[in-house]
């Protein structure tokens, strides 16, 4: 098995092709790591496989507490499918709750098929079909980034900030 950081993008060449879980792991990671303001996720399920995961979890925590003005934004589109109790992503949201907000997707923006990441406005790593791993990373692309973030705005904005499964379980 891959090391979570043995894929290495390289910024300042074109995007990177993934094809398995490890390498979606350490783009995701390597995402997480070059993000100075803000991390936004789009995800069905907050993807264990991905995003409960040391490194990433370390990154995001790295981002939150060296930056006062950094945010995590994620927005999930089949909360059903999450183990709130059971998940260190949620956890992690929990307890910082200033930095790291999730919402639940509306019914209309539910049915979209992919999954992505995008630090500030410039890099992304992105999964046409949730369910598969291929994907591609890039460091160092403003268009693309501006392309996923537009449309995750959208969605964001019509979403409900009511997350009563945040809440802890008694």
């Amino acid at each position: 098995m891959h090391s979570a950081h043995a894929l290495k993008v390289d910024p300042a060449k074109p995007p990177t092709l993934l094809s398995s879980l490890e390498e979606v792991r350490a783009a995701a990671a390597q995402i997480a790591q070059s993000a100075q303001r803000m991390l936004t996720i789009h995800t069905h399920d907050l993807e264990p496989l991905v995003y409960d995961q040391p490194a990433f979890l370390a990154e995001v925590k790295r981002l939150v507490l060296g930056r006062r003005y950094a945010k995590v934004r994620v927005l999930i589109l089949d909360p059903a499918q999450i183990h709130y109790d059971h998940n260190d992503f949620v956890g992690l949201a929990r307890k910082l709750t200033s930095y790291i907000e999730l919402r639940h997707a509306q019914p209309p923006y539910r049915d979209n098929p992919s999954s992505f990441i995008v630090a500030d406005d410039c890099a992304t790593l992105c999964r046409l079909q949730h369910s598969r791993w291929e994907g591609i990373v890039d460091l160092n692309d403003r268009g693309a980034a501006r392309s996923f973030l537009n449309r995750f705005d959208e969605a964001w904005l019509a979403s409900a900030t009511d997350t009563p499964a945040l809440q802890r379980r008694g």
